[in-house]
Formats: structure tokens, sequence, C-alpha cells
């Protein structure tokens, strides 16, 4: 029961909420999700189960990619549909003049993150702080758009398709663009497509979710190279001790024993491989 598990997470379920559910079906007690989603946004939710929650750091710089709607006119405290109202205006832009800023946030910026998130001050995460009254502004974070298409704009209704890395918060970049234009906005809707390799489509519903649907870990590092070292060198990289290896340098690399057996990650520094993550 190692391995990786696509779930499409419902609006309205914390992430939180969702990983004990599977806890539950599934029996087990080590659960982790590979990036939480508010509990307003729905889509693909990766959870590790048992021995793939150690694998869960190597997948939690990936790129993610959502669909994503917008209500421009009003601004919320928590830049999403569930706060309360705190800016609202009957300034209506143009559909070019919210393309055009809409699509500047397009590249590499600096982002300033929700009040309401789960971002840390002296320990204490900012949402709890904020629900206190107390709203506490993070240093701004580097974020990259790669793209944003699929823009369909209507009345005071903007919806998109975007790509981004990891750190990137859309309920910040609603309230950027409502900023930019100078009307207020936040999200209404948001939905996780893609985080990775791992895709929507192939996720299941919680309740419907079998031990079949477990994708294995070396399947969720199908896209590296591996290797197959011999008997003696296995019990060396069991043990942490570094051997020669013909290449020079590779960050991480599958590595099997003779009998074709998993034994995790390694990675090569000046020609010697080391483990990097046993199984």
């Amino acid at each position: 029961m190692n391995g990786f598990l696509l779930i499409n997470k419902p609006s309205g379920l914390s992430s939180n909420q969702a990983v004990q559910k599977i806890k539950k079906i599934f029996k087990v007690a080590k659960v982790g999700h590979l990036g939480t989603l508010d509990p307003l946004a729905s889509g693909l939710l990766v959870l590790a189960l048992n021995r793939a929650t150690k694998f869960s750091n190597y997948f939690l710089e990936s790129d993610k990619h959502y669909e994503v709607e917008i209500e421009l006119g009003r601004s919320t405290d928590t830049d999403d549909s569930e706060g309360n109202v705190i800016f609202e205006s009957t300034l209506y832009p143009k559909k070019d003049e919210i393309m055009r800023e809409l699509l500047s946030f397009q590249g590499n910026s600096m982002q300033v993150p929700p009040f309401f998130s789960a971002l840390k001050h002296k320990g204490t995460p900012l949402y709890k702080y904020a629900r206190r009254g107390e709203y506490i502004r993070k240093d701004p974070r580097k974020i990259t758009v790669h793209r944003i298409n699929n823009i369909n704009i209507i009345d005071m209704k903007c919806k998109f398709s975007i790509s981004c890395s990891k750190g990137t918060y859309i309920r910040s970049i609603a309230r950027d663009l409502g900023n930019k234009l100078n009307c207020g906005a936040h999200m209404t809707a948001l939905r996780r497509l893609k985080q990775h390799e791992f895709k929507l489509s192939e996720a299941k519903e919680i309740q419907d979710a079998t031990c079949e649907d477990l994708v294995t870990i070396e399947e969720a590092f199908k896209n590296i190279d591996s290797i197959r070292i011999s008997k003696d060198n296995t019990k060396k990289f069991i043990n942490g001790v570094k051997f020669k290896h013909q290449k020079t340098q590779i960050d991480y690399i599958k590595v099997y024993s003779e009998d074709n057996k998993f034994l995790g990650l390694g990675e090569v520094n000046k020609n010697y491989l080391k483990h990097k993550q046993l199984v």
C-alpha cells in the first residue's frame, strides 16, 4: 500500500478532510498531499500513501495548471468568494483592458501572498491571525506564470486557464487584477487540472478510489533514467556508501538491484553514486 493516489477533490472539502477520508478508506496510518487546495477549489489532489510520503518533496516544486473564474467589481478579505466584501465598484472595465492586464501576469513577478493562507508567521498560520482581525503581510515572493489562455470574459466574470510555478496564489492574481483595473476582484472558482505529470483526467472520486488506482513510486518517476547495480553495490547503496559510477553528475536517477528490485533514487556527484531516497 505504497504509492500516489490521484483524487478529484470536490469544492467545499478541505485538503486535510480529503486526507482523513482516504486514511479511513484505505486503513493506512501515513497519508500526505503534494500541495493543498483551498476548500473552495476543486480538482486534482495528489496524495502520498505510506512510503510514498518520503518522495513527496520531489513533486512539491512542480508546476501546476488550473481553470479559474474571477468576478470583477468586488474585493473580499480572503480574495475569494468565501470572504467578506471589503470593496465594491461600479466601474466596468472594457474587455481589451481586462485582457491586457490579465496577460501582464505572464512571466516572472513578485507576488504578495493572501492574508488568509497557510503560510506561517512566528509558527502560526496567517489565516489564524486574519480570523482575529490581525492581517500579517508577508514579503513578496517570486512566482512564474508560464501561460494564460482560453480567456473568456462575459460581463463582470473572467474565466481562463493558467499554468504557473509552485507557490503561486491564484487568489492573489484575482486581487491584483482588481487593483490593476481599479474595480476590485475576487476568485469565485478554481479547478486544478494538472501537477507535474499527474492529470485530473486520471483522478478518482474519493468514494470510488481503490488500491488498484495507486500509482507506484517507480511509476511516478517514469520519465527519469534508471540503472541496475550489482549485489555488492546494492549493499553499499542501501547503507549510504558511495561508489564509483561512469557518469559525472546526475541530480537523481532510479536505481534497481541486480534482480530488478526498485531500491529508490540515487544521485551522482563527481563520478560517485549514492542513495538520495530509499523506498
